[in-house]
């Protein structure tokens, strides 16, 4: 038996990620996403592919954001973890997108859980586990609530101001990491910096006020480079307990469609039970869950 070998692939050698089982679907996962040949990688065992990733970034970026593509053979957790550990690319978040149904089958959550060691032996460490959607004209759209106003707003204070005092108290795990890393403020420019990032256009976002002006939150319709979503959803402390993501969510899906959107995708943590409800009453249907990783502070360190 020959020695394991990775290899960083080109567009010459690129179809050599295909050779590979894919139970998890990944494929049609990631039907709209484009991965940069130069930005996959495979372990081979005697020349048959044991593992894979690709890493993956906008359009204009000039490093991976993510890894979004693992797979890993049973057996070779270490080869998929040497895979990732000796990757060019210093990557903090490694997502696993999984049929929504894959704890309940047990071959796919033997294929999952695969995966997962092989992530922790890498030195990632599990942040959250997300549920996927994507609404689309079948769906049906709500009927707009009325209680809100919405009105475009040019100063990024406003948002800014705003994404504080929304993860002043949070569920998402990963606002919850940033606050624990540098306090309120970073989790808010990080967002913020995400908006930016996003290829739709600024005017889109968009504040929420009640009738006699009192703000109540923000919400961003977007694109990201695979087409349009649910870029955030967002409502003041102060203004919990009335059911205004709801009403935000709403709007932003409307928004969307009025904008000829063909599809809307979108993603809440499992444990926001409020805000996954929202999604279910709009008729957000779950198509796929994700379970989103993030290197220890030890593999960050090194």
């Amino acid at each position: 038996m020959t020695g394991l070998v990775i290899r960083t692939l080109d567009e010459n050698d690129a179809p050599l990620f295909d050779a590979h089982p894919d139970p998890l679907g990944a494929r049609e996962a990631h039907r709209l996403t484009r991965h940069r040949p130069d930005w996959k990688r495979v372990a081979l065992r005697d020349g048959t592919v044991v593992a894979r990733g690709a890493w993956w970034g906008g359009p204009e970026d000039t490093r991976p954001v993510n890894i979004n593509w693992f797979d890993v053979a049973e057996g070779e957790e270490e080869a998929g973890a040497r895979l990732l550990r000796t990757a060019p690319w210093h990557v903090d978040n490694l997502e696993l997108t999984l049929p929504a149904h894959w704890r309940d089958e047990p071959a796919l959550r033997t294929v999952a859980e695969t995966r997962f060691r092989a992530a922790r032996a890498a030195g990632y460490e599990l942040l959250v586990e997300r549920y996927l959607y994507r609404w689309t004209p079948e769906c049906g759209l709500p009927e707009r609530p009325g209680r809100l106003r919405f009105a475009p707003e040019p100063d990024d204070a406003v948002f800014l101001d705003a994404l504080r005092r929304i993860h002043s108290a949070t569920l998402d795990a990963h606002a919850l990491r940033a606050v624990a890393l540098g306090g309120t403020d970073r989790a808010a420019r990080e967002e913020l910096d995400f908006f930016h990032w996003l290829p739709s256009p600024r005017c889109w976002w968009q504040v929420a006020r009640t009738s006699q002006g009192d703000p109540v939150g923000i919400h961003i319709p977007a694109h990201n480079p695979s087409g349009p979503c649910v870029g955030f959803i967002g409502v003041l402390p102060e203004q919990r307990g009335h059911g205004y993501a709801y009403d935000l969510l709403v709007e932003c899906t409307r928004f969307l469609a009025e904008q000829g959107a063909e599809f809307v995708a979108a993603a809440t943590d499992r444990a926001n039970t409020p805000m996954a409800a929202h999604f279910a009453r709009v008729g957000y249907p779950i198509v796929r869950e994700r379970v989103n990783f993030h290197l220890t502070e030890a593999a960050l360190a090194g």
